[in-house]
């Protein structure tokens, strides 16, 4: 008997038997071939609202300290950098103290304050600049204060840790290094006179 005719009669004794007549175990071949995409949605949908979440209450919290910062309550001098830190400092402080469901917040976030050319309307520097994890000390690139009735752009980037990194959405969020996504807040505003 040559193989292929051996393969035939074993799936026509099959075909007899009671094993491929019975209906038992339907629920749970269902069960197999739906249960993934269920629980797929189910990551998916937890992750963009966590997601969500973090974003609002980012914004919210630049745009509590960039009040602060257009009414000209924080002295941020041109060319001291150790007073800048310092200041970039309590600024993220300040704002993860608004946005506190964002864990490891003062670790993870940079600022960036930079004047805008309103003559020319020159480009920003190119993306947020986030904090880098393998560094030991991140200072602030770009964090110039501005003068009297300059146009400001501040841009907050914290980088989170997705909950489900290997499922649906968490899968396919475009990483900052290896484990991390990037949230962005920009906002603006102009200097007051006098401040």
């Amino acid at each position: 008997m040559k193989p292929l005719q051996a393969v035939v009669a074993v799936f026509r004794r099959l075909k007899r038997s009671r094993f491929l007549r019975s209906e038992r175990a339907n629920a749970t071949i269902e069960f197999v071939i739906l249960f993934p995409f269920f629980i797929l949605l189910f990551t998916s949908t937890f992750e963009i609202g966590l997601l969500m979440v973090r974003q609002v209450m980012l914004d919210r919290g630049t745009d509590e300290t960039v009040r602060t910062l257009r009414l000209g309550q924080w002295d941020i001098p041109e060319d001291d950098p150790a007073k800048q830190l310092e200041v970039h400092e309590a600024m993220k402080k300040m704002i993860c103290e608004f946005a506190t469901i964002l864990p490891d917040c003062e670790r993870n976030m940079l600022i960036a304050l930079n004047p805008v050319e309103t003559d020319t309307w020159g480009p920003l520097p190119q993306g947020a600049g986030c904090v880098d994890r393998n560094a030991e000390v991140n200072p602030p690139r770009n964090f110039k204060p501005g003068v009297q009735n300059e146009m400001m752009v501040i841009r907050v980037c914290a980088l989170q840790s997705p909950m489900f990194p290997l499922a649906g959405i968490g899968a396919m969020l475009p990483r900052v290094g290896k484990d991390h996504y990037a949230l962005v807040s920009t906002a603006a505003f102009v200097n007051e006179p006098g401040s």
